[in-house]
């Protein structure tokens, strides 16, 4: 759950400005074959015919990006791909703008879920095995870590202590921790200060603070999904929420109910729609590390005019 930043409808449904279209485009076309690349279809909403499509009036205001980003086709050496968002993002009928609805975005691997001492104890050395591996076979590991804590609506009552971590390093297996009862034993302890294995997430630093704050630990070596995603896209920086961040790139939905998002962490054990709530979160934030990664570096204009003059 984290304190993860969020954007208003109103920033959210914003034109993207001139500079920030250049600045997307320089960085899609610098990775597009030009070969490869083809034109993409208009999609209609379910029913409509293309000639009543080409009636409906497109709304005043529209997020638009510009057309290489969708022909973004870039050959990753990882095990997973991604299709970059459709243009039509939005769909206009009676002058009214709304939101595409995207497919959810769901966790198919397993689940593992700890609640004791012994038994996050297990999962721990699990993981720090599978951290070894990575690093050995990779040269090193990125594990997408969020945390929820039971939230409280009245004034002057502090919120409870961070309740549940949840761990995620791959498309199979996602480790939920319920460390309000276990706490953090010795092994989770160095799976979190250890500096050569990145965890990755938005307001993860937040995230760590309250880890800190609560169990006296400290998460070494963070990245900042919200950061990345600014640096890479360039133009105006924007507040990323896990979910907007996952609507942009991968045109896809992650479900935030507040029953389950604002429910009670701390209850003996946890449900299915928790568990699966929080291994999502975590395995998207994994997910979307990767993705941004894919992403060629900015260049930096300043500091290329500098060496060519």
């Amino acid at each position: 759950m984290g304190t993860e930043s969020s954007i208003s409808d109103s920033d959210w449904d914003r034109p993207f400005t001139d500079e920030e279209l250049q600045a997307i485009d320089a960085i899609c076309r610098s990775a597009t074959p030009s070969s490869s690349s083809s034109p993409i279809k208009k999609r209609h909403e379910p029913g409509c015919t293309d000639d009543y499509a080409s009636t409906l009036s497109p709304p005043k205001t529209r997020r638009r990006l510009p057309d290489s980003l969708f022909n973004f086709r870039k050959e990753m050496h990882t095990s997973f791909s991604f299709s970059p968002c459709s243009r039509n993002r939005f769909h206009s009928r009676n002058n009214t703008v709304y939101r595409s609805s995207y497919q959810e975005m769901k966790f198919g691997g397993q689940i593992v879920y700890s609640r004791t001492v012994e038994e996050v104890e297990k999962a721990a050395d699990e993981l720090l095995h599978f951290i070894e591996a990575k690093k050995s076979k990779e040269g090193g590991c990125i594990l997408g870590l969020d945390i929820e804590w039971r939230p409280t609506f009245i004034k002057g009552v502090a919120p409870g202590k961070a309740a549940v971590m949840q761990i995620c390093g791959d498309n199979n297996c996602c480790h939920v921790l319920h460390i309000i009862h276990s706490g953090i034993p010795q092994k989770l302890r160095s799976l979190l200060e250890d500096p050569t294995s990145l965890k990755v997430g938005v307001g993860i630093a937040n995230d760590a603070s309250k880890v800190f704050q609560d169990h006296n630990i400290s998460i070494m070596a963070l990245e900042d999904l919200s950061n990345l995603a600014n640096w890479k896209l360039g133009g105006i920086p924007k507040k990323w929420s896990l979910a907007t961040l996952t609507e942009m790139l991968i045109c896809r939905q992650l479900p935030k109910p507040n029953k389950i998002r604002l429910g009670n962490w701390e209850v003996e054990v946890l449900s299915k729609e928790q568990l699966k709530y929080a291994a999502t979160d975590a395995y998207v934030s994994w997910y979307l590390y990767q993705v941004l990664k894919s992403f060629p570096e900015p260049v930096d204009n300043k500091s290329e005019k500098t060496c060519l003059e």
